[in-house]
C-alpha cells in the first residue's frame, strides 16, 4: 500500500525493511505516492529494528555495567554493526534523493546527525537516534496502512463470486465476468455482487456497508438493487444492469481511495513549508558550529559545538508535521465514510469547516419525494382522463409522474407520440390523436389556455391537464417531509450555518409551508432549472459566503457544479451525483449534512493541535539544544516522540462518535 503523502513533500517516508528497488526518476513529481512496499505486520519489517535494539542494549550493558577490555577494543565496530540494519535504508534514500538533486531531506538530516555523533565518539547516541527514527517510521507506516484498511473494509464489500444463470443452471463465476442483462441468484446472508434490478417479489437488505445505516431496507420487484447490500430474507434473483467495474460501489470505493490526491490548503502549506524549513535549519546547524569560532576565540571547543549542532539537526526534522497532517485528513475521510458520507478530497473536508450558507433543494432532499395521488378532479370521464394523463406521464421519470402511473394501475394506456418535455413546466404530446398537456399552471399559461382561477390558490402540488387546447381537470399530489428534516436545519444552525435557503420548482405556497415548518431562513418557489442557477449565483455574489448546495445529484447537476461545495443527497447509485458532487451523502437523511460539518471541524481541530504541538515542542528543544542544555535524548523526543503523539492524535478521529 502507498502512503497518503508524496515523496516530493515528505522526507519521512523511508521504510526500514528490505524493499524492492524502485524508480526514483520521478520520485519528486507532484502527486506520486512514496511506497516501499511491505506488510507492516510482517516479522521481516521489524527485524532490522529488533537486531539494532538488541545490539544497542548489549553495548550499553558492557559500557556501563561490565568492564571488559575486549569490548572496549571492538566497541566502535560493535556500534557500527548495530547501526547498519536501520542506517543502510536511510543512507540509500540519501543517495537516491541526492541523484534527484534534492539535498535537504529528513534522510540527509538524520544521516549527518548520526554519522556526526559517531565522528565525535558518541556511538550509543548515534545508534539510538537512528533506531528511534526507524521505530517512528514503523509506527507511521502502521498508522497509515491501518487507516487505509479501515476505509477499504468499510467500502470494499464486493462479493467474490456471482451465481449466474447460464446453460439452464446457476454457475459460480467471478463477478467481473458477468454481462449486463444476465440473471444472478443471491441466497440469504450473501452480498449482492453487482448492480441490478430485483426480479423476485421483494426482500429485506442490510445497506450498512453503503450508507452507514443499520436499519434493514425492503426493496420490491422492479426496484434497483446495489452491489454491497446484504440479502437478509430469502433466495432472490436479480437482473444485472451494470458491469462490475461500473457499479456504484466500485466507483465510490475508487473515489474514496483517491480522495487523498486532492489536498487541503493546510496540508499543501505544510508540505511547501517543510521544503523551505529543512534547508534553513541545516544552515542554522552549520552556523551553530562555525560562528562560535569567531565569538569565543581560544575558548571555542569544536566537539562541544558540533554536538550541539547535531542535536539541533535531529530536533529540526519536520516529520511530525509532514506525516500527521495528511494522516489527520485521511482519518477524517475514513470517519465520514463510516457515517455514509463520502468526501472527494481533503480540500472539501477543510472547506466544509468554513461553510456559512447552505442552499437546499426541496423534493427528495427535505421531503421524501414519494408522491401519492390525493384527489382527481375532471370535467370528462375520469377513466378517459386518467388514460390520457397516464399515457403522457408514463414517458417521464419524475416522481410525480411515477405516482400518477402507479395510481392509474394496470389499465390499458393509449399510445403516446411526439412527447416533449418543457423545462420546469411539464409535458406535451399526442395521445390517441389528441393534443395533451400535463404539468403546472405555467404550462397552461404558456399555451394561452383558460382554467379555473381557484386552481392557482391550491397549496398542494397539482398536475393540471388540457386536451386539444381545453382545460379538463387536475390531479392533487401530496409529498411528505422527511422525519429528520427539522432536526437537520436545527443542527445546521447550531454548527455555524448562518443561512439556510430552500430552492424549489414547486409552487411558492407549498415551499413557504415547508420552509416555515422546518425553520428555514429563506425560500424561493416556482423556479425553473435556470432560475435555481441564477439564485445560487446571486447568493454567491456575496464574497463573504461559502455556499454548499444540497440536491439529489441528477436534475440539480448544474447547481451542484457551481456551488463552493456540491452535496448530493441520497445519491447511492446515482452516476450524476458521484460525478458532479464534491460530497456524496449515501442516505436520504438531511441530518447527515450537519454530521459532515462536525467531522470536518473535528478533523481541522486535530490538524491544528498537531501543528501547535510540533512547533511548540520543537521550538523549545531547539533553543535548549542551541544553548547546550538539551542532549540527543531530548532531541529524539522532540522529533520521534512528537511525531508519535501527533500520529496517535490523528488516528483518534476514526474513534470519535458523530
Amino acid at each position: 500500500m502507498s502512503h497518503p503523502h508524496d515523496k516530493e513533500d515528505s522526507c519521512c517516508s523511508t521504510k526500514v525493511h528490505s524493499a524492492p528497488k524502485h524508480n526514483h526518476d520521478h520520485a519528486h513529481e507532484e502527486g506520486d505516492d512514496h511506497d516501499h512496499g511491505g506488510d507492516p505486520s510482517a516479522f521481516k519489517t521489524y527485524l532490522p529494528a529488533l537486531v539494532t535494539l538488541v545490539m544497542l542494549m548489549i553495548g550499553i550493558v558492557f559500557d556501563n555495567l561490565f568492564t571488559v577490555p575486549a569490548f572496549q577494543t571492538i566497541r566502535p565496530y560493535w556500534y557500527i554493526v548495530a547501526y547498519l540494519p536501520v542506517g543502510i535504508p536511510v543512507l540509500r534514500e540519501v543517495w537516491e534523493t541526492f541523484k534527484a538533486k534534492d539535498f535537504f531531506t529528513e534522510f540527509s538530516l538524520m544521516s549527518i546527525a548520526t554519522i556526526g555523533a559517531f565522528a565525535i565518539g558518541e556511538y550509543p547516541e548515534g545508534v539510538t537516534v537512528m533506531l528511534f527514527y526507524t521505530i517512528g517510521e514503523l509506527f507511521q507506516m502502521a498508522a497509515v496502512n491501518r487507516a487505509k484498511r479501515n476505509i477499504k473494509a468499510l467500502l470494499d464489500v464486493r462479493a467474490d463470486i456471482a451465481h449466474v444463470f447460464r446453460n439452464g443452471k446457476y454457475e459460480d463465476i467471478n463477478p467481473e465476468k458477468v454481462e449486463i442483462g444476465e440473471t444472478i441468484q443471491i441466497k440469504a446472508g450473501e452480498k449482492i455482487p453487482l448492480d441490478g434490478e430485483l426480479i423476485s417479489d421483494k426482500s429485506s437488505f442490510n445497506t450498512a456497508a453503503l450508507t452507514g445505516e443499520s436499519k434493514p431496507r425492503t426493496i420490491n420487484k422492479g426496484e434497483s438493487i446495489l452491489a454491497g447490500m446484504l440479502n437478509l430474507d430469502k433466495v432472490i434473483e436479480v437482473k444485472v444492469t451494470k458491469a462490475f467495474a461500473d457499479s456504484a460501489l466500485s466507483r465510490i470505493l475508487e473515489m474514496v481511495q483517491n480522495a487523498t490526491t486532492r489536498k487541503a490548503k493546510t496540508e499543501l502549506f505544510i508540505r511547501k513549508f517543510a521544503k523551505i524549513y529543512t534547508p534553513i535549519v541545516f544552515f542554522l546547524a552549520l552556523a551553530l558550529v562555525t560562528i562560535p569560532i569567531f565569538v569565543l576565540g581560544s575558548e571555542y571547543h569544536f566537539q562541544t559545538w558540533l554536538y550541539r549542532s547535531l542535536v539541533f539537526l535531529v530536533i529540526s526534522c519536520p516529520c511530525a508535521l509532514v506525516i500527521s497532517i495528511p494522516l489527520g485528513y485521511f482519518g477524517g475521510i475514513g470517519a465520514a465514510s463510516a457515517n455514509g458520507i463520502l468526501f472527494k478530497g481533503s480540500n472539501f473536508l477543510d472547506l466544509i469547516t468554513k461553510l456559512n450558507t447552505v442552499v437546499m433543494d426541496k423534493t427528495g432532499t427535505l421531503t421524501k419525494g414519494v408522491f401519492n395521488v390525493q384527489k382527481v378532479e375532471s370535467s370528462i370521464d375520469e377513466a378517459e382522463f386518467l388514460n390520457l394523463l397516464t399515457a403522457i406521464e408514463a414517458k417521464s421519470t419524475h416522481p410525480i409522474a411515477k405516482a400518477i402511473v402507479e395510481y392509474a394501475g394496470q389499465q390499458e394506456i393509449h399510445p403516446a407520440e411526439n412527447i416533449e418535455e418543457i423545462a420546469g413546466m411539464g409535458l406535451k404530446g399526442l395521445v390517441n390523436g389528441k393534443a395533451v398537456l400535463a404539468g403546472n399552471v405555467k404550462l397552461l399559461e404558456k399555451f394561452n389556455i383558460d382554467f379555473e382561477p381557484n386552481i392557482a390558490s391550491i397549496e398542494e402540488s397539482i398536475v393540471v391537464v388540457a386536451v386539444d387546447q381545453k382545460y379538463v381537470g387536475y390531479v392533487l399530489i401530496a409529498d411528505e417531509i422527511k422525519e429528520d428534516a427539522a432536526e437537520a436545519i436545527k443542527q445546521l444552525h447550531e454548527n455555524g450555518i448562518k443561512q439556510v435557503v430552500m430552492l424549489s420548482g414547486d409552487k411558492t405556497s407549498i415551499v413557504k409551508k415547508v420552509a416555515t415548518s422546518l425553520g428555514i431562513d429563506t425560500y424561493f418557489g416556482d423556479l425553473l432549472p435556470e432560475d435555481k442557477v441564477a439564485r445560487l449565483e446571486e447568493i454567491k455574489s456575496d464574497k463573504s459566503k461559502v455556499v454548499a448546495f444540497v440536491g439529489d445529484g441528477i436534475n440539480d447537476t448544474p447547481v451542484l457544479a457551481i456551488s463552493d461545495i456540491g452535496i448530493a443527497m441520497g445519491a447511492m447509485g446515482s452516476d450524476a451525483a458521484i460525478e458532479t458532487a464534491d460530497v456524496v451523502i449515501q442516505t436520504d437523511q438531511p441530518s447527515k449534512i450537519a454530521t459532515a460539518v462536525k467531522i470536518g471541524k473535528a478533523t481541522k481541530n486535530v490538524v491544528i493541535q498537531n501543528i501547535v504541538l510540533a512547533f511548540a515542542v520543537k521550538a523549545l528543544v531547539l533553543i535548549l539544544g542551541a544553548g547546550g542544555i538539551a542532549t540527543m535524548w531530548e532531541a529524539v523526543f522532540a522529533d520521534v516522540g512528537v511525531a508519535l503523539l501527533a500520529i496517535l492524535n490523528a488516528v483518534r478521529i476514526q474513534k470519535m462518535k458523530f
